[in-house]
């Protein structure tokens, strides 16, 4: 019997956890009294479910002691049991809470702000608990689904780290949430190239250009020797968001064609969530 408790903060995307783990088969509960939870275990194990994911959050707040005793028992009966910790920066949480309308559970006086940080405080010690910790801060629905799926699905070995490569245009400024920044304007520009202005670093003749000479090679040589002493670092720190941007002027041609050529080298061997993003290239 496999048991799957999903928590985090609010807002940080469990709704839609729950319904990806109900895609994947599991049966599904959503704020279910930590009390019930060994007879619901019972129950299952009697029938023809084999797994389950309950949603355990701060609206059970008076019920988290009784959970941790669970969770601490946990060890002595024959259920494998998993924590799945959704959380994100306060920031988006309370972008997403303002877009929504919603009152935050723990903001009786409509302070969002107070409201997350009570909240983490609560689940402070969840979240050390969790085998499974996923920053939706840069997800899309589908790159939470996709995580997921990867993890309960396809069984695939799993690190707390969600890495985002971006690219950027200077023009537009820095991208403010970015750990890494690195400036790629250096490297030949195709824009004073008339065939290639109008085209971006997703296609094959502007990467070319880019990478044409020495010191275009030598420099992807570098950085992805530094990122791949970096990353595992990231890892046993217990980073959960990594977002690496490269800037060119415009955003179009050399900070994508960089950003493309890392994301396939981090894709080959990652272990950890990965996606690539471009926000100025259709400026």
């Amino acid at each position: 019997m496999q048991c799957v408790i999903m928590t985090g903060m609010s807002g940080a995307g469990k709704t839609v956890a729950l319904k990806t783990m109900e895609d994947l088969g599991y049966y599904c509960v959503d704020n279910m009294p930590v009390l019930l939870i060994p007879k619901f275990m019972e129950i299952l194990q009697e029938g023809r479910h084999k797994k389950a994911a309950i949603v355990v959050d701060i609206r059970n707040a008076d019920q988290l002691t009784v959970l941790r005793r669970l969770l601490e028992d946990e060890s002595r009966d024959d259920s494998e049991m998993k924590i799945l910790f959704l959380d994100a920066s306060d920031r988006t949480l309370v972008k997403r809470f303002k877009e929504t309308r919603r009152a935050h559970p723990l903001s009786a006086d409509g302070h969002v702000e107070d409201g997350i940080a009570k909240e983490r405080e609560a689940l402070a010690w969840l979240k050390e608990r969790a085998d499974y910790v996923l920053d939706t801060s840069k997800m899309l629905t589908r790159d939470l689904r996709q995580q997921l799926e990867q993890i309960f699905s396809e069984n695939k070995s799993f690190r707390n780290l969600y890495v985002t490569v971006l690219s950027f245009g200077y023009k537009y400024g820095i991208p403010q949430d970015a750990d890494m920044v690195f400036d790629v304007r250096f490297l030949p520009n195709p824009y004073y190239v008339e065939e290639l202005r109008s085209k971006t670093g997703l296609m094959q003749e502007v990467r070319d250009y880019v990478m044409q000479n020495e010191d275009s090679h030598e420099f992807m040589h570098r950085l992805n020797g530094l990122l791949d002493f970096l990353i595992p670092r990231f890892i046993e720190e217990g980073k959960n968001q990594l977002i690496i941007a490269f800037g060119c002027t415009g955003g179009k041609h050399r900070s994508v064609t960089v950003a493309e050529a890392v994301y396939e080298h981090l894709k080959k061997d990652a272990d950890y969530g990965l996606k690539i993003e471009h926000s100025c290239i259709s400026r």
